[in-house]
């Protein structure tokens, strides 16, 4: 019987330590963010949350990828960038172009606009060789306020400020309609999402994550240390440019039009407040900072009755917000929830310590 015990003891252990690694993995957090966002369409479908909830957050989860691109780019890599707008606009518009003009599949137009990513990288990295800081974001939004002007005068692929749409596309061995593109894009949106923070997550833990980070601290010691300064900016802005491409053929999937309003200076200072107010090194911090940013006026603010009487005043919450993070938590309102956590353990601490001294007197201990 005690044999059997001691058994039982032993699986029931094994199992914790095996779940406790789980959850600790950093894939896990990672993959359970996809699953509850499916299950989100899957609430949707079943009528339990709105349909129009979840057309809202769709456009939200792709600026979360764009964001994240961003991060990596500010965050580690220290280069500033205002032309982020604009090479998502770009993609979108390349993808509306093969998708519609040539009528070519939609993953055609896709890696299509990719490889445009790639080489709009090369060149604003080359740049950044020979210009840094605010000189580079100033350069960096000239060239994304070409890009809008060509979304507006270059009408025989843009259709200029009418906007280019669509009624269907045919995406690898599917063809869907204006009527489902919501559903059918969001699954791409959710499993691309996933793809693309594990694929940022390997890199910053990896060698050229840390080199990054280096030439962030400080270009001299980074170089003193062997990096390579082009290699690396190239590579920081080349990931950059592909991530904000990515984002625009999936915001163009599931939007089926794209205005060259849209890609404007507005959406990359709100992409660049979003990563301001989660915190630059932290995808989930940035996911925060994207729902503040993006989403919490609509699906929260605007159903309480001061905000219904005056839309206006988000934004200026929204920019008191920025000015007491920027102060007070530079690294973001993550760091707030951590010192939240940390204040809650040491309250535990004390509880349990108290409760103990109650129980046993101060001078036993009761281990």
């Amino acid at each position: 019987m005690k044999l059997e015990n001691k058994v039982t003891r032993t699986i029931f252990t094994d199992i914790k330590l095996s779940s406790q690694s789980i959850v600790r993995h950093p894939y896990f957090g990672i993959l359970l963010t996809g699953i509850l966002l499916l299950m989100l369409q899957f609430l949707g479908i079943a009528g339990v949350i709105r349909a129009s909830t979840i057309n809202l957050l769709t456009p939200v989860i792709i600026y979360y990828i764009v964001a994240l691109g961003f991060t990596f780019l500010l965050g580690y890599a220290g280069l500033a960038s205002l032309g982020t707008a604009g090479f998502v606009g770009l993609n979108a518009y390349v993808l509306a172009h093969v998708a519609g003009n040539l009528g070519w599949p939609a993953f055609t137009g896709v890696l299509i606009g990719l490889a445009i990513s790639i080489i709009v990288g090369v060149v604003v990295g080359f740049i950044s060789l020979r210009i840094e800081g605010m000189y580079l974001a100033i350069i960096t939004l000239g060239i994304a306020e070409i890009l809008v002007e060509i979304f507006r005068k270059f009408l025989s692929v843009t259709r200029g400020n009418a906007g280019y749409s669509l009624f269907r596309m045919r995406f690898l061995f599917w063809e869907f309609k204006q009527s489902d593109r919501f559903t059918f894009s969001y699954y791409i949106i959710i499993v691309m999402l996933v793809l693309v923070m594990i694929f940022l997550y390997n890199l910053i833990k990896s060698p050229t994550g840390r080199a990054m980070l280096a030439m962030k601290n400080s270009t001299s010691a980074a170089q003193a240390m062997g990096i390579s300064l082009m290699k690396f900016r190239l590579l920081a802005f080349i990931l950059a440019t592909i991530v904000a491409g990515l984002g625009g053929s999936l915001y163009f999937m599931n939007k089926l039009v794209s205005h060259p309003s849209t890609w404007g200076l507005a959406l990359t200072l709100n992409i660049l407040a979003a990563v301001v107010i989660g915190g630059m090194k932290s995808m989930y911090g940035v996911m925060a900072g994207t729902f503040i940013v993006f989403a919490m006026n609509d699906l929260v603010l605007k159903r309480l009755p001061f905000f219904g009487n005056y839309p206006s005043a988000y934004f200026i919450i929204n920019g008191m917000l920025i000015i007491l993070v920027v102060m007070f938590y530079p690294g973001g309102i993550v760091r707030l929830f951590t010192d939240i956590k940390q204040l809650v353990m040491k309250g535990a601490r004390k509880l349990k310590s108290s409760w103990k001294e109650y129980r046993y007197g101060k001078d036993v201990d009761p281990s």
